[in-house]
């Protein structure tokens, strides 16, 4: 494994770690305790020392999954969690300090641990980007010792600029992969002058940049892979990272065509991410533990050639670009 620091944290991270939000089983198939211990442990044998979850991700179980694994474990685990989604309706005005110390403490509880690594708001609406108060209240409770540091899962590039414009904010969380390619620009620029550490998520784009799905692909009906394409119940962005299924799988042919038949093209799309100085991490969601162990297959792809970069961006401009890049 190799370790990158997370920005001002300080903190040594494994470069792929881990998100939870499917680790107990598909998304929406319902939680499987045996399955996430086993794929947790595996993760923590294998080197990884970051975990990333949600109070949300299957109601709470996840977190409790988290917290019995680093309890159990004798090794050094980082906790990354976000609080926030269970708002409901998910509306600026439901965000108050108080709430939100509630989701903290229901946190500290659901995990059994003294101090949360990293609370991250997730995903706010814009509006509470723009209220100082919600933000201080995160220092009051670092003061307090329940959190150690603040970090924040972002929809857009403009709401991570606005995040880090607070001096507690010290990780930003973003959609990173192949298929989008805008927070390298200036995003990364501005999160480097301020140390930032910046975590990639959804860098598969919901599984397609796996190379495994097809036309004929079916996905259940409680997977958001079929019941989100438009954004009908979150963000669009959120699945096949805002692009149209059939564009993604054209975009995946060409992406293959590029590089080497005996690179799997799941191990470029993390090494691509990885190619980045500025991202910290990166967390690939997985319900399996081969799927894990292929994951870090990606650790021993070699660097990728200025060619290769360009090949991939020329991809991205061509059949992606004009879909996603204003919009997130």
């Amino acid at each position: 494994m190799n370790y990158r620091k997370l920005g001002k944290t300080g903190m040594e991270i494994s470069e792929i770690s881990l998100g939870t939000w499917q680790v107990g089983g598909k998304w929406g198939s319902g939680f499987d305790d045996k399955n996430a211990e086993a794929i947790l442990n595996t993760a923590v044998d294998k080197g990884i020392n970051f975990i990333d979850t949600a109070d949300v991700y299957e109601n709470r179980q996840s977190e409790r999954a988290v917290g019995k694994l680093i309890r159990s474990r004798s090794e050094k685990i980082y906790i990354a969690t976000k609080c926030g989604r269970f708002i409901n309706p998910h509306i600026n005005e439901g965000y108050q300090p108080k709430a939100l110390r509630e989701f903290v403490e229901q946190s500290l509880k659901n995990t059994g641990l003294d101090q949360i690594d990293l609370i991250q708001l997730h995903c706010p609406p814009t509006e509470v980007y723009y209220r100082p108060e919600i933000f201080g209240e995160f220092e009051k409770l670092k003061k307090e010792g329940k959190i150690a540091h603040l970090g924040v899962s972002v929809e857009r590039v403009e709401e991570g600029l606005k995040a880090i414009e607070y001096t507690n904010v010290e990780t930003i969380q973003i959609i990173f992969n192949m298929f989008r390619h805008r927070p390298a620009e200036l995003f990364f620029k501005e999160a480097k002058k301020r140390n930032i550490g910046i975590i990639a998520r959804v860098p598969l784009a919901s599984g397609l940049l796996t190379g495994k799905f097809n036309s004929d692909t079916k996905f259940s009906k409680e997977d958001h892979r079929n019941f989100n394409r438009n954004g009908e119940a979150f963000d669009k962005g959120e699945t096949f990272s805002g692009i149209d299924y059939d564009k993604g799988l054209e975009a995946v042919s060409r992406l293959t065509a590029i590089f080497p038949k005996e690179i799997a093209l799941v191990h470029l799309a993390l090494k691509w991410i990885l190619m980045f100085e500025a991202i910290s991490c990166v967390i690939p969601g997985v319900s399996k533990i081969d799927q894990l162990e292929s994951n870090l297959k990606a650790l021993g792809v070699r660097n990728l050639s200025s060619e290769e970069m360009q090949s991939v961006k020329n991809v991205y401009d061509e059949l992606i670009r004009k879909d996603v890049h204003q919009r997130w």
